[in-house]
């Protein structure tokens, strides 16, 4: 404990990154799924689940090019989020090249968020409530190839 003491801060923070990169190298290809998310987004997760749908468990490619020519207004923020989904999979999986890997939208889900609470003002002097819904949307993008190992593992035992 004394000998890891006495290493100046800057020492110890070289053989955090040495290690980091040694791990890096043992398990090149093996990160698995990446998960991004979007929070706060003030669009009502009704309109964001439709939009949701319809790439879910679909390959990324395809889910990109559904997304660039849907008329929702929903799909830009999706599509943004999917490519960071994909920039995040090939930053953690740096020697797997991209277009060898069979990427597929594993998870796609939408929870609510909070909701902004208005008066309207209605006839005869009342008030109607108008609520302003916002949504946060996860997203999990792996190697489809990933499902098939996990299968056949899960079948020998």
């Amino acid at each position: 404990m004394e000998a890891e003491k006495k290493l100046k801060k800057s020492v110890k923070i070289r053989l955090q990154k040495d290690e980091l990169k040694k791990f890096k190298e043992e398990n090149a290809g093996q990160f698995g799924p990446v998960k991004s998310s979007l929070r706060n987004i003030p669009t009502s997760p009704r309109k964001m689940r439709l939009v949701a749908d319809m790439i879910r468990g679909q390959r990324v490619n395809y889910a990109l090019n559904v997304l660039k020519f849907d008329t929702h207004a929903a799909s830009n923020v999706i599509e943004k989020l999917l490519l960071t989904a994909i920039a995040d999979w090939q930053a953690a999986n740096e020697d797997v090249k991209i277009e060898d890997a069979d990427l597929t939208v594993k998870e796609i889900y939408v929870d609510s968020a909070r909701i902004l609470k208005r008066l309207r003002p209605a006839p005869q002097g009342r008030a109607h409530r108008i609520r302003k819904r916002s949504n946060h949307v996860t997203i999990v993008v792996g190697d489809q190839s990933e499902n098939v190992v996990s299968a056949k593992e899960k079948e020998e035992k």
